[in-house]
């Protein structure tokens, strides 16, 4: 282990040929856990990412923040939004600020419902909201509620239960996939009518980042506003 950048040396030495015990993730945290009971915490943010390659590995390019290095394969972590060597004490208060996480087996729907079905806060916002429900994101957030038929603004609380229970089994659905894939995919084969992607390379999708045009279902214009500091896209006639 080592930090090319300097930003994450000392924590580099903490863990440098120690073994490497397990990973997990939750949400958007990535835990690395390491003899000894050190933790590596990553969360990747907006631009964070790492990059494979065999060993030896060539000389690190750019600001790689950690650098991996072992027996056969390695990894360099570029732009994260944290890195950081943590106690298992840390990795508990973390976990208990966190949502429970569609993509993990011991993930509690019943939990998310719970405070959902509890706020008047917009449940465009509340899928954002990392202490409700972790991982979502922005573009799951704008997809899922247009496949589910509901309105980004609608308060938690004015969904029922079965309305709810669409949307967990939807992101328990695709973002597995999302996973196996690398890349997310959310249009129905029906409604994959070869309208163009919102950026060269990147996946269809129902509303993300396609303010303006057509909505692939109805044919409306898709919206676009602000919503806690994020833009949200929805169709107005195919969600209420």
């Amino acid at each position: 282990m080592s930090s090319p950048q300097g930003r994450f040396a000392a924590g580099a030495q903490q863990v440098d040929g120690k073994r490497f015990e397990r990973a997990e993730a939750w949400g958007k945290h990535l835990l690395h856990h390491y003899e000894g009971g050190a933790v590596v915490h990553v969360h990747l943010g907006l631009y964070g990412k790492f990059t494979c390659q065999y060993t030896p590995m060539a000389a690190p390019v750019g600001e790689v923040r950690m650098r991996i290095a072992g027996a056969t394969w390695g990894a360099d972590l570029r732009g994260p939004t944290r890195c950081e060597v943590i106690g298992e004490e840390a990795v508990d208060q973390l976990l208990a600020r966190l949502g429970p996480d569609p993509l993990r087996d011991d993930a509690d729907p019943e939990q998310v419902w719970r405070r959902v079905h509890r706020s008047r806060a917009a449940v465009g916002g509340l899928l954002l909201n990392q202490s409700v429900i972790a991982g979502v994101g922005n573009v799951y957030r704008a997809e899922v509620l247009f496949r589910q038929g509901i309105a980004p603004d609608r308060p938690g609380s004015s969904l029922s239960r079965g309305e709810w229970n669409d949307v967990w089994r939807d992101l328990t659905d695709l973002m597995p996939v999302g996973v196996a894939e690398g890349k997310m995919i959310t249009i129905r084969p029906e409604h994959d009518n070869g309208a163009p992607a919102y950026e060269p390379g990147r996946p269809r999708t129902y509303v993300y980042r396609r303010a303006g045009e057509k909505c692939r279902v109805c044919g409306s214009l898709i919206e676009q506003a602000d919503l806690q500091a994020r833009k949200i896209f929805w169709c107005p006639r195919c969600q209420v």
